[in-house]
C-alpha cells in the first residue's frame, strides 16, 4: 500500500461501493434512468452485505427552521454518502450537492457515481466544511 494510499479515508468501502457500481453498469449497460441505476445498486449492496439506507432525508435549516429538504441516494455504513447521477460529466453543482449532505450529516466522504454511455466514472468528495467529526 503507497502512502497516498494509507491516507484515502474508507479506502476498503470505497473500493467496495465503486466495484458495485461497475458491476452493476456492466450488467445492465447504458442508457437506464438514474433510480434504474439505484434500485440495481441497492439490489448489489444487499448481496454483497454492505449495510445502507436509501433516500436519506436532509433538512435544511435556517435560523433554527427546517425551511426544506433533500434526500441524498444511499448512506453505506452510516459514514458515507454515495449519490448517483446519469451523463457524461459532473457539474459544479453536483459537488456542490453533496458538500451540503456532507456539512448537514457531519461526515467525512461522498463518492459521486455517473453511469455514462461507456462506463461508470467516480469521484471521492471530502467535507471541507469546519463541522467535520
Amino acid at each position: 500500500m503507497t502512502k497516498s494510499e494509507s491516507e484515502l479515508i474508507y479506502p476498503e468501502d470505497s473500493y467496495k461501493i465503486v466495484g458495485c457500481a461497475y458491476e452493476v453498469f456492466n450488467s445492465i449497460g447504458p442508457g437506464h434512468l438514474e433510480k434504474t441505476y439505484e434500485k440495481a445498486l441497492a439490489v448489489k449492496f444487499k448481496k454483497e452485505g454492505i449495510r445502507f439506507q436509501e433516500q436519506v432525508y436532509v433538512p435544511v435549516i435556517y435560523e433554527g427552521q427546517n425551511v426544506g429538504k433533500n434526500f441524498f441516494d444511499f448512506l453505506i455504513d452510516n459514514k458515507i454518502v454515495v449519490e448517483l447521477k446519469c451523463g457524461e460529466n459532473f457539474t459544479r453543482s453536483h459537488f456542490q450537492q453533496v458538500q451540503k449532505y456532507l456539512a448537514a450529516k457531519k461526515l467525512k466522504l461522498a463518492i459521486l457515481l455517473t453511469f455514462k454511455k461507456d462506463g461508470v466514472k467516480t469521484q471521492r468528495v471530502l467535507n471541507n466544511f469546519s463541522n467535520q467529526n
